[in-house]
């Protein structure tokens, strides 16, 4: 839970900075608003459920410290590399597909790497989740709900920067993976 609320804290000022930033084209809509409420739902509100209620309880398994504080490290790394790409963005972050007006191209840090950094920052915290809540379900569902958000999503994003900067986009598509460096 300490996770999820540093990750609230981290986002915010983004989020009260960019919505007065006019938007100049969005690939939103209603998909991608059903991709995000099925994520938030596998992140927080079905983890956050079973903790206050313990339900599924026959789905619960023994606690195990090692994989505790692997956990704990993953979204630790989840916390940096998610208040890193934040920083990065600037004016230019949107929760949803946009770009907005003044929306510049940003290829240093960990984006020199990464096209999707965020994105890999879900994924390390849904893991540490899934780590940390021993529960074959309440654990779990974190990746399965961020991984149906990366796939309905993912392509569409790279289209709206290939149509926002076009060659030059393409060109950091080949020198750069999309989710883990060097490898995809």
């Amino acid at each position: 839970m300490i996770g999820m609320v540093a990750w609230a804290i981290i986002r915010y000022p983004f989020q009260r900075r960019t919505a007065k930033i006019a938007v100049t084209r969005s690939m939103g809509g209603v998909g991608d608003k059903v991709l995000l409420i099925l994520a938030v739902a596998g992140q927080f509100l079905i983890p956050m459920f079973y903790v206050i209620s313990g339900f599924p309880a026959v789905a619960d398994y023994a606690f195990r410290p090692v994989q505790a504080y692997l956990g704990v490290a993953a979204i630790l790394m989840a916390l940096v590399m998610f208040r890193l790409t934040h920083k990065q963005l600037g004016n230019n972050w949107s929760i949803t597909l946009e770009i907005r007006q003044g929306h510049r191209f940003v290829t240093d840090g960990v984006y020199r790497y990464m096209r999707h950094p965020m994105y890999t920052s879900f994924f390390l915290l849904a893991a540490g989740q899934a780590l940390l809540i021993q529960n074959w379900v309440a654990g779990p569902v974190g990746l399965v709900s961020i991984a149906a958000l990366v796939l309905g999503r993912i392509s569409r994003e790279e289209k709206l920067m290939i149509d926002a900067f076009g060659d030059e986009y393409r060109a950091y598509m080949r020198r750069a993976k999309r989710i883990v460096p060097w490898l995809i």
